[in-house]
């Protein structure tokens, strides 16, 4: 089956061989087989490089699969069972948009067929890299070694639990160290900045097609990167709160302009404490404030607060297991709003 055939949900694109580019976090796409094995043909464009998918077999996860670069050979996938049984296959990608593309050129196999686009609602989760998963995965390459990306881990972020938790789809629109008014380190490129290329990047010419789905609900939870101290090399001045707020409630307007209907949802961060935690809570409010006051006949903002959380992942991130905590935080929080 060629690539063409498939219903990606996520950002992606397909290129002028029509191989499917996966591009953002968790973009991921379905088809089922017969008899005991499948094989997928992907690529990356780093030869040096490497890149990891995800999969769940029969609606259960099992690991995530590297890509190197220089590899030639597809990717195998058996299914425990016998001649002729049918097999759904599910492919995620398990690491951010700002690791490079991964392109699937065909899936061979017997009887393979994709997967219908789900007509389950939508739920667009736009962050940073908690959003991502990123730093939330040690159990192959350990915290501080590998590269950043050895660590992410997509599908077990808080947002694809929510939705499987709910059976709705999901997407995620995330950069690590992004932030409303300035980055991790850096004034920017940030997140309004970036929100309308395909792959979160300033210089990239194409555009995303909003038209590509509507979602029922925006989460979006940008703050963390704002609030932080930088590498403490480079000069970084205190918070600022109304740059902060003023940025925020353009970007919310900016979110609006592509989907005037959808409700829009603003979480604080678990990363944050003390308080920053009170400063980013009241910003959120007063964004709030002013979006509701805006829009007085459109559906209010949702906000939630993360309750504070000593996060066990790399560099301070939540790891995997936290990332549970909080998807079963949230999830009484959009069920309310679904």
């Amino acid at each position: 089956m060629p690539a063409s055939a498939l219903q990606p949900v996520g950002r992606y694109q397909f290129n002028q061989e029509q191989s499917l580019e996966l591009i953002s976090s968790a973009v991921h796409f379905g088809f089922s087989f017969t008899g005991p094995a499948c094989k997928i043909f992907a690529s990356i464009p780093n030869p040096d490089g490497h890149n990891y998918l995800q999969y769940e077999l029969d609606g259960v996860y099992q690991k995530r699969i590297k890509i190197c670069g220089n590899s030639t050979e597809p990717i195998s996938i058996n299914a425990p069972t016998g001649e002729g049984e049918k097999h759904t296959i599910k492919i995620y990608k398990a690491t951010e948009a700002h690791t490079g593309p991964i392109f699937i050129q065909k899936i061979t196999g017997q009887n393979v067929k994709p997967l219908p686009k789900s007509k389950a609602p939508v739920i667009e989760f736009i962050g940073n890299s908690i959003t991502c998963g990123a730093a939330a995965d040690p159990s192959e390459v350990p915290c501080g070694t590998g590269q950043y990306h050895d660590q992410h881990n997509a599908y077990m972020a808080y947002g694809p639990r929510v939705a499987r938790a709910l059976k709705t789809e999901f997407v995620l629109s995330s950069v690590s160290g992004i932030g409303v008014y300035r980055n991790w380190n850096s004034n920017g490129p940030t997140m309004p900045q970036v929100y309308e290329k395909v792959d979160f990047q300033e210089n990239t010419p194409q555009q995303w097609n909003f038209a590509s789905f509507k979602p029922q609900v925006v989460s979006i939870a940008l703050g963390t990167n704002d609030f932080s101290r930088g590498d403490g090399k480079k000069e970084r001045l205190p918070f600022d709160s109304v740059a902060y707020v003023n940025n925020y409630i353009k970007f919310v307007q900016q979110v609006k302009s592509k989907y005037p209907q959808t409700q829009i949802a603003l979480l604080s961060s678990p990363m944050i404490n003390g308080k920053n935690r009170e400063t980013l809570q009241n910003c959120l409010t007063a964004v709030k404030g002013k979006i509701d006051a805006l829009y007085a006949g459109e559906k209010p903002i949702a906000l939630y607060f993360f309750r504070p959380m000593q996060a066990k992942g790399c560099s301070g991130h939540p790891n995997v297991e936290d990332h549970a905590v909080l998807a079963e935080e949230l999830v009484p929080f959009f069920q309310k709003l679904l």
